[in-house]
């Protein structure tokens, strides 16, 4: 052959030499390749480590799962209670478009598929396992399928789902890997996210405990205060509402302050027992207990419908067991993650601060009484030995005068002058006789407290505490008979109002002026019905009738609604 026709000598064909440079060249690219997905994953890894806050690292692992294996769609689901979704945050969907597809998942289909086997998985059709069921109106077309589990330590916190490899193609071996790596990192960031957001938790709670505890020491009212508790509790849970029950000593809800959405049902409830409330539930459970859905929670069977709209929800009591002062509550919306323990850890303690400012308002208020007590005596004292010999001293000069006055005129002026003097002293007498009514126990209540009690015996049935105005001076003008009637009337309108009105306020005026007494019930209730029954109405006008007086009833807004009942004796009952 000749010396063009041979290959030179040693060489190597061009053919094979152009495809070994071709290998070297996809050998290279492959290295380059592996180096930037590595790159990518070191800086995903840095990226998810470098944030402490427990929202954006979630969402940091998903938007760089997403890059690292080329996917279209990606989210992470957090796994709750009874094993499903608590949370799930996608991405790649739009605001808009998830609004169209409507409720994020709860974890059925594919998605429980991992959470009921918390292990790598890998699919070229969705559609073709066995345990997919399709997707929700206006849901993406997905067909391959990427899944990996997120383990905290040892326990599964929650899954990386990617789907719709771009270019077609599916997930492939090196595509788990590089997951599975990121799972583990997004393990340790979700671990340090968790201490950081416990210990920025632990000093707010000590926090708002030390701003309580000098609002005690400085002599804010207890109601302030115990708002401020309220207050607090609910910013540092994210809680929407927040309720605070006082308790009775007979164990009954005395009252209740309220804040947040819907709190205006809540405000004021009076009941005989925590019988059928959350309250008790609590009380039953060492003093905290948590639900995950209020509105509907077996535990509550008295006015439920308060909790209408709410969905998880705690209770801790307020005090110790020899003395309990009251139940804190806190609830969020329905539809809002459940409490996490780590939340709820330091509310037991912060309640104590609770339990304390009731303890020292109570001390307090028992101070003060005492010195007004004091101060009655005094103002008593100084009433008798000095106003009343005064005013009686001059009314005997004045009488004594009045016989050297020839003016008709000018001595009729004298004798309604020491008239009114006589009237005076008899004011003040009874105004002594109320300032030490505490030294005579003996003699019985006044109609004042027996109002009072009538009104918060009532209270009961109402759900709420009806207001109350007194005037005049009922306690010594009032006749015992004629007191005993009125409190009646009053017990037996209230009485008509919880069962008839379904309202939410009422107000009790009584006065005592002019020779007559006169009782006003107004409720804001659904007023008086056309051809109602109106045998209980007849009997309070007939006992009006029988002391000389009259009834009457009469709705007290527009489109009749709410009712004004007004009740009208004279002080001197009549003989007839």
């Amino acid at each position: 052959m000749s010396a063009g026709g041979r290959a030179p000598e040693g060489g190597v064909p061009r053919l094979r030499l152009d495809e070994l440079l071709d290998e070297l060249q996809v050998r290279i690219d492959e290295v380059r390749g592996a180096r930037d997905r590595l790159n990518g994953l070191l800086e995903a890894v840095m990226s998810v480590g470098r944030k402490l806050d427990l929202p954006q690292v979630l969402r940091g692992i998903v938007e760089a799962a997403v890059v690292l294996v080329d996917a279209e769609y990606g989210a992470l689901g957090v796994i709750g209670d009874e094993k499903k979704l608590a949370e799930f945050l996608p991405v790649g969907i739009s605001d808009e478009l998830r609004a169209r597809i409507g409720d994020l998942p709860s974890g059925h289909g594919i998605l429980g598929e991992l959470i009921r086997h918390p292990e790598p998985l890998r699919l070229s059709e969705l559609s073709e396992h066995p345990a997919s069921y399709g997707f929700p109106p206006h849901h993406p077309p997905m067909h391959s399928f990427l899944g990996v589990p997120i383990r905290v330590h040892e326990a599964v916190f929650g899954n990386l789902y990617l789907t719709e490899k771009r270019g077609g193609a599916d997930f492939d071996a090196e595509d788990e890997a590089v997951l599975s790596t990121l799972a583990v990192a997004a393990g340790i960031a979700i671990e340090n996210a968790r201490l950081y957001e416990e210990v920025r938790l632990r000093e707010r709670w000590l926090e708002a405990g030390s701003d309580i505890t000098s609002a005690l020491l400085s002599g804010t009212p207890r109601d302030e205060v115990l708002e401020g508790i309220l207050e607090r509790a609910r910013n540092i849970t994210g809680a929407d509402i927040g309720v605070f029950y006082l308790l009775g000593p007979a164990g009954g809800l005395r009252g209740s302050l309220a804040l947040g959405e819907g709190a205006e049902a809540h405000r004021g409830t009076v009941l005989p027992s925590t019988r059928g409330t959350l309250a008790e539930a609590a009380l039953a459970h060492d003093g905290l207990v948590t639900v995950p859905d209020v509105e509907h929670d077996g535990h509550i069977t008295v006015h439920a419908e308060r909790w209408k709209g709410f969905g998880p929800a705690v209770a801790v009591t307020v005090g110790t067991k020899e003395k309990l002062g009251g139940v804190l509550i806190l609830a969020r919306s329905r539809g809002r993650a459940a409490f996490a323990a780590a939340e709820v850890a330091a509310l037991p303690g912060f309640a104590g601060q609770a339990s304390l400012a009731l303890e020292l308002a109570d001390r307090r208020r028992d101070a003060e009484q005492a010195s007004l007590l004091e101060d009655h005596d005094r103002i008593a004292r100084d009433l008798h030995d000095l106003a009343i010999q005064r005013l009686f001293a001059t009314g005997m000069t004045l009488q004594s005068a009045q016989r050297f006055v020839d003016h008709p005129e000018a001595s009729e002026r004298l004798a309604r002058a020491v008239d009114d003097l006589d009237a005076t002293i008899k004011i003040i007498r009874s105004t002594i006789f109320g300032l030490r009514e505490h030294e005579f126990p003996g003699t019985g209540p006044k109609l004042r407290s027996r109002a009072v009690q009538t009104l918060d015996e009532a209270a009961a049935g109402l759900g709420f505490a009806p207001a109350l105005r007194m005037e005049g001076l009922i306690d010594t003008d009032v006749p015992p008979a004629v007191a005993d009637e009125a409190l009646a009337v009053i017990g037996e309108a209230l009485s008509n109002v919880a069962r008839h009105a379904r309202a939410t306020r009422a107000e009790v005026v009584i006065a005592a002026s002019g020779g007559m007494l006169s009782l006003e019930v107004t409720d804001d209730g659904v007023g008086m019905p056309e051809g109602g029954r109106r045998s209980g109405l007849r009997n309070l006008a007939e006992r009006a009738e029988r002391l000389g007086g009259r009834m009457t009833v009469a709705s007290r807004g527009r489109g009749g609604h709410g009712t004004r009942l007004e009740w009208r004796v004279p002080l001197a009952p009549s003989r007839a």
